[in-house]
């Protein structure tokens, strides 16, 4: 089988693209004579090779397992450090010590001498760290500022952990590739290697606490099913109910993606928060907290607490989750917050929790009054939970986290030291020109498959138990406009959400159990933005990394995407295979130059013909380029320079020209104006072809613009004859505006991916926040069996006439439209997303 491998381009400014055609399509001919002739030289030493799915994914599989054990190792080094050096600590309740706060360091007073805690520190640029200025022989500790910087705990536990900076650098220098390094205390205090300056809010104030973090809270306790439940009745008007619905809130940021949970408010009456959710529970995404976070607003105090029926419904609840096995199959908890109990309710707890006693009680009395603290205090005693009183706003996020404590003590007791890494995600700190920096909970960057020779459209991913994606190159976790910052819910978003053709869950099941296996289905893949689609047959490889919760995939497409070329080229060292393939390219490659060269020369052959720049790329990222005007006579100055993003090609990315080229017709060009050009009347036109291609698919472009924005009645009518069929794709990662304030909370589209908008309301004034939505939009495909066709059009009793042709050996069709009839009422035809409305029944 000829396998799809060279690409040939032109750029050309537009009004000389069609007279160059026939040219281009000459020149074409003898290029690839040439290369074919280049090729019969090394027939013997060239093979065709398909790319085999299994293999590929296993070796993907042991060399990332590799770089994770290397983390986990790492980890394990500094576990074996702290416990050491904890154990020989004998703590001091007077204990001074000066330390490197993370915050003060390098901060001086009005006489210019360094602040307490502070101390000169110093900080150099790294490459390593996107340039941010670190110091890789020290830590520095981050207090929260709702804690007390020389508290006895914290002093004595940043003494101990001094121990820590030696591992630090011992770690960095075994595994250059590590980022952060960190210790998280139960105290609250957070030792940072390397050493960095933290910088407060606008308010003064640090936010961050280690406690709250997955990783923390994932590795403290077990996976865990909680029912929240709250009371509301008439005591717990005013301020009390407002330190309620925060120690609520507070709570859920404790829970993580392998937890469950449900909200339950009470008084003579169960209400459940969200009542869809009536006697379940539900994972513990960000998704789901937020949507109960919204319903707790809600809650007003009446009446009189029935705290026994509220408690006899959580450990039913329980019970019947955890016979179904759908919930985390591990530790239960009931977290009460309430402003007193009557009695005891020790029927209840001998009905229901006696003597296994495998739910625990964490009760919360709300306010300064201890009048029934002593009931509360039994509660939690005889189910082996922890007691806390919550009177101001600001003891609420330190007494949640006690509970913390309690359900870490199965794991301190039996001294389990597990790894635990979470899903992807975006670190702040590290800013990056070229796009965010992910990583895992060890500070691990992402993974990158350079290396791997998976095709134009071929692709690895990973995803976590949860089947929330690690890697894939549809996430898109941050806002198309700010590119700083984050969507809430980008950690969180599900295979399903991207790979949404599989529509029965197959291959996202298979994954998240584990397995190692295939699968094939037919895809819908978006390029340049969504604005264009190409169907294709996807195979899919996938196994799971060993000693981590993650599992590793391979998308290749049939046909050119599982076929390469390979060499006999001698190499000496380097990665052997991918050497060879590129020398491979550069050999077969190189008698271009003189040809173009040649093309240059020849003024009287190629004078006036609007080419002016000649391209090719391979498959291995090798590319070679040809001017036939100067630099600053080129109609695109950016066009495969460093500035161009979209247009740059190397080994892990292929741009949108190549991509085209690979979907076209054998033998034929595929044209191409960028849309974002359509206005400013300096776009050039792209012309592309290759050895081998397959049908094309594309929308129908009009100088830039889609052609139904353009004519929408002749459109309207093309779909109707069947020259063009319309898809539905879909977008579960899009951003809608939601205008606060608005009667009637009206919404408009803002789609990150195609930049379009649409709106059937009109704004208000009110304040405009970007919300999670899921859209779908339609992306319009030819019917390439008819080459040409007539149509007429009825405009209001005017008949309008059009006839459309294929233009021979192009992606193009000329449309010829009689313009003595008006037909511009007629609706245009769009590719605005619409947002997708769910009804809950």
């Amino acid at each position: 089988m000829q396998a799809p491998y060279r690409r040939h381009f032109l750029q050309t400014s537009p009004p000389r693209a069609f007279q160059a055609l026939l040219q281009t399509n000459k020149q074409t001919t003898h290029v690839s004579r040439n290369k074919k002739k280049k090729y019969k030289e090394f027939e013997k030493s060239v093979r065709v090779e398909e790319i085999d799915g299994v293999k590929l994914v296993k070796n993907l599989a042991v060399k990332m397992e590799e770089v994770f054990r290397k983390k986990a190792e790492a980890t394990r080094r500094l576990v074996e450090a702290a416990e050491e050096a904890h154990h020989q600590h004998e703590e001091n309740p007077d204990l001074q010590y000066e330390y490197f706060n993370a915050v003060l360091i390098n901060e001086v007073d009005e006489m210019g001498n360094n602040v307490e805690l502070g101390g000169e520190f110093l900080l150099e640029p790294n490459d390593h760290f996107n340039n941010l200025s670190v110091n890789l022989s020290l830590s520095v500790v981050q207090v929260p500022t709702n804690m007390y910087n020389k508290d006895p705990d914290i002093v004595n536990g940043v003494y101990w952990s001094e121990a820590l900076n030696k591992v630090f650098v011992d770690n960095f220098e075994r595994d250059p590739t590590l980022i952060w390094q960190y210790f998280g205390s139960a105290k609250g205090f957070f030792r940072q290697y390397p050493g960095v300056k933290w910088h407060p809010d606008e308010h003064g104030v640090i936010g961050f606490d280690c406690r709250n973090r997955k990783w923390y809270i994932q590795a403290a306790t077990s996976p865990k099913d909680v029912v929240i439940l709250v009371d509301v009745s008439g005591s717990m008007k005013g301020l009390r109910l407002t330190i309620a619905r925060q120690t609520v809130s507070s709570i859920l940021d404790t829970l993580g993606d392998d937890d469950f949970f449900n909200i339950i408010a009470y008084n003579q009456e169960i209400h459940y928060v969200e009542p869809c959710l009536n006697g379940t529970l539900v994972r513990a995404d960000r998704t789901n907290k937020d949507h109960f976070r919204e319903h707790l607003d809600k809650l007003f105090a009446k009446g009189i607490g029935l705290l026994g029926e509220a408690l006899a419904e959580a450990f039913t609840i329980l019970n019947d989750f955890n016979q179904t096995g759908r919930g985390s199959v591990c530790s239960q908890a009931i977290m009460l917050v309430t402003d007193g109990a009557t009695e005891m309710y020790d029927d209840v707890f001998e009905k229901y929790n006696w003597p296994e006693r495998k739910v625990r009680i964490f009760p919360y009395l709300i306010g300064r009054e201890s009048a029934f603290a002593d009931n509360l205090k039994w509660m939690a005693c005889a189910n082996k939970g922890y007691f806390s009183q919550i009177s101001t706003l600001a003891d609420v996020q330190e007494n949640v986290m006690r509970y913390l404590h309690v359900m870490s003590r199965p794991k301190v007791i039996d001294h389990e030291h597990d790894t635990v890494w979470t899903e992807a995600y975006v670190d702040s700190a590290l800013r990056d020109k070229a796009g965010p920096s992910l990583m895992t909970t060890v500070a691990m960057p992402v993974f990158s498959t350079k290396n791997e020779t998976l095709g134009i459209h071929g692709y690895a991913f990973a995803i976590t138990n949860n089947g929330y994606i690690l890697t894939h190159p549809d996430l898109r976790p941050l806002y198309q406009d700010g590119q700083k910052r984050r969507k809430p819910n980008y950690s969180s978003v599900d295979l399903s959400e991207v790979e949404w053709e599989d529509k029965d869950d197959a291959l996202r099941n298979a994954m998240v159990n584990r397995r190692t296996g295939t699968f094939s289905m037919e895809v819908k893949k978006t390029v340049d933005r969504g604005r264009r689609v190409l169907k294709m047959h996807n195979d899919y490889y996938y196994t799971d990394i060993k000693g981590t919760p993650f599992s590793v995939g391979v998308a290749l497409s049939r046909g050119h995407g599982k076929y390469f070329f390979r060499g006999n080229v001698s190499v000496e060292a380097g990665d052997r295979e991918l050497i060879q393939e590129v020398l491979f390219d550069a050999v077969v490659t190189a008698p271009l130059e003189a040809y173009w060269t040649g093309l240059a020369l020849n003024k009287s052959e190629n004078s006036d013909k609007g080419v002016e720049i000649a391209f090719l790329g391979t498959r291995t990222g090798l590319s070679r380029t040809n001017l036939f005007v100067p630099a600053d006579q080129l109609s695109n100055q950016d066009f495969l320079t460093a500035e161009d993003k979209e247009g740059v090609f190397n080994a892990d990315h292929f741009p949108l020209w190549y991509k085209r080229a690979a979907e076209q017709v054998p033998g034929t060009f595929v044209y191409s104006i960028p849309f974002s050009t359509a206005l400013e009347n300096k776009s050039v036109v792209l012309a592309s072809t290759a050895i081998q291609l397959l049908d094309d698919r594309k929308s129908p472009i009009v100088a830039g613009l889609f052609f139904g924005q353009v004519e929408g009645a002749v459109m309207n009518k093309l779909l109707q004859m069947g020259s063009f069929k319309r898809i539905t794709l879909y977008d579960y990662q899009a951003l809608c505006k939601e205008y606060a304030g608005s009667s009637d909370s009206a919404r408009t589209l803002s789609d990150v991916s195609m930049k379009y908008s649409t709106s059937s309301a009109q704004r208000s004034r009110g304040k405009t926040m970007m919300v999670p939505c899921d859209t779908e939009y339609p992306a319009f495909v030819s019917e390439r069996t008819i080459k040409e066709t007539t149509g007429n059009i009825d405009c209001e009793g005017c008949v309008r006439s059009f006839v459309i042709q294929q233009i021979p050996s192009s992606n193009l069709f000329m449309v010829v439209v009689d313009n003595k009839c008006d037909c511009s009422s007629a609706p245009p035809v769009t590719m605005d997303p619409i947002e997708i409305m769910y009804i809950l029944s």
